[in-house]
């Protein structure tokens, strides 16, 4: 994997917008017995972004994206 972090705030706010969007809606991420507004899912990560607890991954192979805790093993090798 050839990966490198997109700090959030180099998006435009459509394109990240639709990184989160797409990233709060994806298979298996619904959990609970409560359903939660994506919106509210939104602004969740939005407020990882800003307290430095998660990153957008962007994998240049197969130039795709995905969302990961600043703990993530993977993350870590991107320095």
């Amino acid at each position: 994997m050839k990966a490198v972090k997109i700090p959030y705030d180099q998006l435009s706010p459509g394109a990240l917008h639709g990184v989160l969007e797409e990233f709060v809606t994806r298979d298996g991420t619904d959990y609970g017995e409560v359903e939660i507004p994506v919106e509210t899912k939104i602004a969740q990560v939005l407020a990882q972004f800003r307290s430095g607890k998660a990153v957008i991954v962007f994998d240049q192979e197969t130039e795709s994206c995905t969302i990961l805790r600043i703990d993530d093993p993977l993350v870590k090798t991107l320095g």
